[in-house]
């Protein structure tokens, strides 16, 4: 492990801008394909990258060994649940909205790292932070022109999905003496297996008649924010580990905001950034007090 170069601050803004662009692509994809649908495509996609590397470094992929339980249960929980369930938020819910929700990760991870982790126990520092991202999230919503009775379930989805990556890492745990290719690239596998069917039956995908636009959005959000990213996220890891790569957190939202408003002419209030600045300063007093948990998007 090496102190962070340039090349190192580079590769997390670009990680971040590459996560950050997902909540927005997602909003195209729903304009022609189903959350269910999404999530078995974002996954599918998503799983290429990951084979082909490694296919090239010769890493045996352990999906159907006597651990398939673990990666069958990572992949539903950390994969197929929340990728709908964002998806399924999106629909009604503004993209820059949805990024701002998912930056409360940090606080749901704090917490229940607390509850099963024995290293990462709350302290007051922490307890400052979750105060702090909560406020963000309840002044977020006294906005009815953002939130209102028509979306407030979505909203609240996006939330139920960023709490399923946290559980998904907190079970990841349990067989982090894996190479990281190797369990990335099992619970894509059993995320695929088990959404495929469901899109079939459920959504049906070949009756649909998708524009080009939401079918090239659903691509990238596979091979970039899913595939990619997680490629990047590796390697920030092994140079630098998870201290600096977990900054990432507090540039998703940022990015998120300003992708939202370029892209999608999405509103952009006061109450927005306000909103946005509470969450980032209670992320930053979550991460000041040493806790080291945070997923991706």
């Amino acid at each position: 492990m090496t102190s962070p170069k340039t090349s190192d601050y580079f590769i997390l803004v670009l990680l971040s801008l590459i996560w950050a662009s997902a909540f927005f692509n997602i909003k195209i994809a729903t304009y022609s394909y189903g959350p269910i649908t999404i999530a078995f495509l974002r996954i599918f996609f998503g799983m290429m990258p990951v084979l082909l590397l490694c296919f090239y470094k010769k890493i045996k992929i352990e999906v159907f060994s006597k651990d398939w339980k673990w990666f069958a249960a990572i992949g539903i929980i950390n994969l197929v649940i929340p990728f709908f369930l964002i998806a399924y938020g999106v629909q009604k819910v503004q993209s820059n909205l949805a990024a701002i929700l998912m930056s409360t990760t940090p606080i749901s991870a704090t917490i229940l790292a607390h509850l099963f982790i024995d290293k990462e126990k709350i302290n007051l520092v922490k307890i400052l932070g979750i105060i702090l991202g909560f406020l963000g999230i309840v002044y977020l919503f006294s906005e009815n022109l953002l939130i209102n009775d028509e979306n407030l379930f979505s909203a609240l989805m996006i939330l139920v999905g960023s709490t399923f990556y946290v559980i998904g890492g907190i079970l990841t745990l349990k067989i982090s003496h894996k190479k990281n290719e190797n369990v990335t690239a099992s619970i894509l596998i059993w995320g695929t297996i088990f959404v495929c069917p469901i899109s079939l039956i459920i959504e049906q995908p070949w009756n649909l008649n998708p524009s080009l636009e939401s079918t090239l959005s659903l691509i990238y959000l596979g091979v970039f924010p899913t595939g990619i990213a997680w490629l990047l996220r590796f390697m920030i890891l092994k140079r630098n580990g998870l201290v600096f790569q977990s900054q990432v957190a507090y540039l998703i939202p940022i990015f998120g905001v300003i992708l939202g408003y370029l892209f999608l002419n999405e509103l952009v209030t006061s109450k927005i950034l306000i909103s946005l600045f509470i969450v980032i300063l209670g992320i930053y007093f979550v991460k000041k007090s040493g806790d080291k948990k945070i997923e991706g998007i």
